[in-house]
């Protein structure tokens, strides 16, 4: 039998959630909702396309019409950023399971609500930080966690991209505290999110921001320096200002017997040496050639909402990328490193910081 599903929120990021469930035989959209009947209609004949059916689709501008819906198994919110945790919440109280875009929040205080509701409800929350999911990365977690890599002892996460001013035109909460959330939040989170992952947990963190454009709020560049409960050092080099077009992102990995570097689009394997291990190299390239991550994120929901078996990017990992931009945000309010966990903040936090 099908998981059903309600898509909520028909924007850009939609696309990409509509056409990895046309692929999958075993998810069905059955509804849509949007304040934009536009936007709506495109998303259903997207989908239709998509499949090649005529399917039967509700269209609704009031999420919460759609969240009570009894054809709806599950939903994907896809929406602006200050709306994530809202929505996920109701979601669950009306005992719907959720596949929630990043960032899980735009405060500490949502996240840790949505975590202690999901735990309360047990349903399904998966938080849409797909390449944990792709197979190269997948693999370097591997290596790390059976030791082939020896102790992690530094990474470093670049994001060098462009947003020209009508990016931010486009839509009115882009560039806003309160509803996109940063720089680092929307396009540096996945950078952030790995390097957690794949390193450890975070003991503190110190960072820095700047702001030159006049046409926005939140920063265009972000550095940061993190200190993992294990010892190990990370350093974060971000901004979104690069000229005249996106340069592109890296993530290098050190550890005592390996050093693994990715760059471009996360399409090219930079470097990949592990000790005793020359084989490793053609494993991942052939790797990097898998970049279906979107799919095997839905397979992973799908077979948690089948069994009990938990989701590999529930709520409280979900947490662990915001919180660490929380406190590079909040190091640099204070000028002084943050120590972990971080008790309070939200992105309203930041109004009149850079």
């Amino acid at each position: 039998m099908s998981v059903t599903i309600g898509l909520i929120g028909c924007g850009a990021i939609s696309r990409k959630h509509l056409k990895t469930i046309a692929n999958i035989d075993s998810v069905q959209l059955t509804a849509v909702s949007d304040v934009n009947d536009d936007r709506m209609s495109e998303a259903v004949e997207r989908y239709r396309t998509l499949t090649g059916e005529q399917t039967s689709i509700a269209k609704l501008n009031d999420y919460k019409a759609l969240i009570k819906r009894e054809d709806v198994d599950a939903v994907v919110v896809s929406l602006l950023s200050s709306m994530h945790a809202t929505v996920a919440k109701e979601a669950l109280k009306a005992g719907k399971h959720v596949m929630l875009e990043k960032p899980i929040a735009l405060s500490l205080q949502d996240t840790d609500e949505l975590i202690n509701l999901q735990r309360l409800t047990n349903n399904v929350v998966l938080v849409c930080h797909q390449l944990r999911y792709r197979p190269v990365f997948q693999k370097i977690k591997w290596l790390m966690d059976e030791g082939i890599t020896g102790k992690p002892y530094y990474g470093t996460a670049s994001l060098k991209i462009h947003r020209p001013e009508s990016y931010y035109s486009s839509a009115a909460w882009r560039g806003s505290w309160e509803k996109d959330g940063g720089m680092l939040v929307n396009q540096g989170i996945h950078l952030v999110d790995l390097l957690i992952w794949l390193l450890g947990d975070i003991h503190s963190v110190y960072g820095q921001l700047a702001r030159y454009l006049p046409f926005k709020e939140t920063e265009d560049v972000a550095s940061g320096i993190l200190h993992f409960k294990n010892g190990a050092k990370a350093v974060i080099d971000a901004n979104s200002i690069t000229l005249p077009n996106n340069l592109g992102y890296e993530l290098t990995l050190v550890y005592d017997k390996a050093t693994i570097s990715i760059k471009g689009g996360f399409d090219r394997l930079e470097r990949c040496f592990v000790e005793g291990h020359p084989e490793i190299e053609k494993e991942l390239n052939l790797l990097m050639n898998d970049t279906r991550e979107h799919e095997y994120m839905y397979e992973d929901f799908i077979n948690a909402l089948k069994s009990t078996k938990p989701v590999k990017m529930p709520c409280i990992e979900g947490k662990k990328a915001f919180e660490a931009i929380a406190g590079l945000y909040l190091s640099h309010i204070k000028n002084k490193a943050i120590p972990f966990p971080i008790e309070n903040f939200s992105t309203l936090d930041m109004k009149g910081s850079c």
